[in-house]
């Protein structure tokens, strides 16, 4: 009965911990905007983007995810097709620090136990915190008139793969709707630059971040067998 009972203990967390590893790494790729500024084009990376992350893996198919991303955003009406747009000439920068935690969920198994080749892709999404720039538009110059910060919904799909018993690498891209209109400064929150409002104020902005992820894979299953 003993035997029996060491040998569930050590068989139980290979079920419930079976995928339970820690993965750490970066993210590089580009940024682009989609609001009342600049062209439309969902993803156009542009400007660099880059950031940390880490995984914990609770089993083969989902992850806990938190990251670290920054990027500058941009927009130039000169870039946009709408004729409006481009006659108008309106142009921005912003910079976004965006702090993100979620669920990454894979599609076909990924337990990096097994050292065997494998591929999958994935989807992510969660909340992110970012600090940004309030701006406005005022004689055709963007200026900047406080610090701020709002939250988005990040909306991720990639796909990735081991490519050694150690790393991962990934290849995603992030479309985050926020809850702000004011990161290009056509939608200034401030009550005393009302009279520069323009574009659709009932739309919020996006920003998307493009890129690859290389991850760093440690941490072992624990086993509660009896000695």
């Amino acid at each position: 009965m003993k035997k029996i009972f060491n040998l569930l203990l050590c068989f139980f967390p290979f079920i419930t911990l079976n995928a339970q590893i820690n993965e750490i790494g970066v993210f590089l790729g580009g940024s682009n905007f989609v609001g009342d500024v600049g062209n439309t084009t969902y993803i156009a990376p542009e400007k660099l983007a880059f950031g940390i992350l880490y995984k914990w893996n609770k089993s083969p198919r989902h992850a806990y995810r938190f990251s670290y991303t920054q990027s500058t955003i941009a927009g130039n009406d000169k870039d946009s097709e709408e004729t409006g747009r481009s006659n108008r000439g309106y142009s921005f920068e912003n910079t976004v620090k965006e702090f993100s935690a979620g669920l990454e969920f894979n599609f076909f198994d990924f337990n990096l136990h097994d050292y065997h080749p494998k591929v999958t892709p994935y989807i992510y999404s969660g909340l992110s915190y970012f600090l940004y720039d309030e701006l406005y538009i005022s004689g055709g110059q963007t200026r900047k008139d406080k610090n701020s910060s709002s939250i988005a919904i990040p909306m991720t799909l990639g796909i990735k793969s081991n490519i050694t018993p150690h790393f991962v690498i990934g290849a995603e891209v992030g479309a985050r709707y926020t809850f702000t209109d004011d990161l290009d400064g056509s939608n200034p929150g401030n009550d005393n630059l009302k009279s520069l409002r323009f574009g659709n104020l009932n739309n919020n902005d996006w920003y998307v971040f493009s890129g690859i992820t290389l991850t760093y894979t440690f941490g072992q299953k624990p086993c509660y067998c009896a000695e």
